[in-house]
C-alpha cells in the first residue's frame, strides 16, 4: 500500500576542497565536505499525473528502480523538490537530486525496510555513470556527510581512506559567481588525457594530490591558515595545469582576498559556478558582508552563500539477504 502523505528525502550538496578529477582518475586523492544547503525531495501521495510534465531524472531513476526492486508501479509518485544549492555551480546539487529521487523513492515504496544507505550510493553512482562516465566522490560526499579524504579509482566508488567533521567553529563560505559551469565535454577530455599519458594531466595529479594530504592534515589539525593555503594550492593546480578557471574566477579570488582576507577555491571542475573559503564562525557575518558589498560594486551578478557544513551520518550496516549476500549487491 502506498503511503498516504509525502515521503521526504533531504540531502546535502558538497564542496570539493581539492583533488578534482582525481576520484576518478586513479591514484590520488581528493577531499570533500558536505554542505548544509539541502535539496529536498517529497514523493507521493499517489502517482504523478499522466497528462503532466514529467521530469526526466524522476522517471528515469524510477525506471532503473523498477529493475532492482519487483512490483514498482510503471509510472513514479508525484514529486516535488526544492534546492537550497545553486544550481550548475560546481556543488554537486544534480547528485544531491538524484540520490534525493533514490532515497524517497525507495523509502515510498519499500515498505517495512529501509535500503542501506551504502545500497543507494551504489546505485545513485551507477545511475549517474552511465550518464556521465565520471567518479564518485559526489555520491558518497552526499550520503555520508562531513569531511571525506577519497583514494580514486579509475572505475568504481573510490575507497574512504579517511572521515571527520569540520570544526564547530569553523563555517563556509560560498561565493556564486553568476555563471553557469559547463563540463559537457570536461570528462571526456580528460579521459582522452589519461588515454595519451598527457604530462600536464601528470603534473595536475602529483600537485592535487599533494594538496588534498596538506588539506586534510589542515582539516584535522583544526589550523584554518594552513587549510587556505593548501586550498589555494588545489585551485593553483587546476589553474595552471588543466585551466580550470577562467578570469572572473579569478578576479573574484582576488577581490575576496583584498576585501576579506578570505582564500577562495573553485569547486567543480570549472568553467564558471562556485567558490568556496572556510572562516570562523565568529567572522562569518563579517565577512560574508564585506565580501557582498565587494561584489555588489565590481561583479553584481556574484552573490555570497553562508554555508554550515552537514556533519557524517552514523554508518549503517548492510542488511544480509538469505544465502549471506548483501542486499542492493
Amino acid at each position: 500500500m502506498n503511503p498516504t502523505h509525502p515521503i521526504r528525502a533531504e540531502v546535502p550538496c558538497r564542496a570539493c576542497l581539492s583533488g578534482e578529477d582525481l576520484d576518478w582518475l586513479g591514484g590520488g586523492r581528493s577531499v570533500s565536505l558536505a554542505l548544509g544547503l539541502m535539496t529536498t525531495v517529497e514523493a507521493g501521495p499517489g502517482p504523478a499525473p499522466g497528462n503532466g510534465p514529467e521530469d526526466g531524472w524522476q522517471r528515469e531513476v524510477w525506471a532503473f528502480l523498477r529493475e532492482r526492486l519487483p512490483g514498482l508501479a510503471p509510472r513514479p509518485p508525484a514529486v516535488t523538490v526544492r534546492s537550497q544549492a545553486p544550481a550548475a555551480s560546481g556543488l554537486s546539487s544534480s547528485t544531491a537530486r538524484i540520490v534525493a529521487l533514490f532515497r524517497a523513492f525507495t523509502d515510498y515504496a519499500v515498505r517495512g525496510e529501509r535500503v542501506p544507505d551504502a545500497t543507494i550510493t551504489r546505485w545513485a553512482y551507477a545511475f549517474e555513470f552511465a550518464v556521465f562516465n565520471g567518479g564518485g566522490m559526489d555520491h558518497l560526499a552526499v550520503v555520508e556527510g562531513g569531511a571525506l579524504l577519497l583514494d580514486g579509482r579509475e572505475r568504481g566508488l573510490p575507497a574512504v581512506r579517511d572521515r571527520l567533521d569540520l570544526p564547530g567553529e569553523w563555517r563556509v563560505v560560498v561565493v556564486d559567481s553568476g555563471t553557469r559551469k559547463d563540463t559537457r565535454h570536461h570528462i571526456r577530455d580528460v579521459r582522452a588525457q589519461l588515454a595519451s599519458g598527457d604530462p600536464a594531466l601528470a603534473a595536475y595529479r602529483a600537485a592535487a594530490d599533494a594538496a588534498s594530504g596538506r588539506v586534510w592534515a589542515a582539516l584535522r589539525g583544526r589550523d584554518l591558515a594552513a587549510l587556505g593555503a593548501a586550498m589555494s594550492d588545489a585551485h593553483a593546480a587546476m589553474r595552471d595545469h588543466q585551466r580550470m578557471s577562467t578570469p572572473l574566477l579569478e578576479e573574484l579570488r582576488a577581490l575576496a582576498l583584498a576585501s576579506a582576507g578570505l582564500p577562495l577555491k573553485l569547486s567543480g571542475a570549472g568553467g564558471g559556478g562556485a567558490l568556496v573559503g572556510v572562516c570562523r564562525a565568529d567572522e562569518l557575518e563579517r565577512t560574508a558582508a564585506r565580501l557582498t558589498g565587494a561584489l555588489r560594486v565590481a561583479h553584481p551578478g556574484a552573490r555570497v552563500v553562508p554555508a554550515t557544513a552537514a556533519p557524517g551520518v552514523r554508518r549503517e550496516p548492510e542488511a544480509v539477504a538469505a544465502g549471506g549476500q548483501r542486499k542492493g549487491s
